[in-house]
């Protein structure tokens, strides 16, 4: 059963025409918002790609890294890309972009911890990337709902990440806020 009630597979329209489809998908830190995304990109193509936008901080990360990446099997191509989306050839694809919260972690060091200067620059990102047409299912974090962050600089990532996701929520199609492995819908 498709998640897309009356649109089909990458909501063709016309012959080779497309339509954007923005999923969001939200919650905690471990409550199924990957493995979620991905189930839905499977229900959607038989080959979708995965866009990382994570750089490799240390060894923890990279072993983080490499478990998401065992969970994609052969069907999948993913595609490496920290900041500039919107320059992939996209059209016609089912893509998740995984995640947010790394994605606005590279803008936000490497405009020296800048919130507004990155919330500037992911907006426009966004903004340009969403010109495609193509199923885009964004994966991101609730940061706001967890520990309030003791510095400054966490504090300001913590609005960052509620504007953006607010930003993303907006152009949504549908949105799925996951707690404990349990999708609900919020849009």
């Amino acid at each position: 059963m498709s998640c897309l009630p009356g649109r089909g597979d990458l909501s063709k329209i016309s012959g080779t025409q497309y339509k954007l489809m923005i999923w969001y998908i939200t919650g905690g830190e471990r409550s199924g918002k990957s493995a979620y995304a991905q189930k839905l990109a499977l229900e959607h193509s038989p080959s979708p790609v995965y866009v990382a936008t994570s750089r490799i901080w240390d060894e923890d990360f990279k072993s983080r890294v490499q478990r998401h990446i065992s969970d994609r099997d052969e069907r999948w191509t993913t595609i490496e890309e920290e900041k500039h989306i919107s320059k992939l050839n996209l059209k016609g694809k089912v893509v998740v972009m995984d995640c947010v919260t790394l994605w606005l972690t590279n803008f936000y060091t490497d405009t020296k911890y800048d919130h507004l200067q990155s919330l500037k620059l992911a907006k426009e990102e966004f903004d340009q990337l969403v010109k495609e047409d193509f199923t885009l299912i964004i994966i991101s974090n609730e940061l706001g709902m967890g520990l309030h962050a003791e510095t400054e600089i966490g504090r300001k990532f913590t609005e960052l990440q509620g504007w953006m996701n607010q930003h993303i929520a907006a152009r949504a199609d549908r949105a799925v806020f996951m707690v404990s492995g349990l999708p609900i819908t919020i849009k």
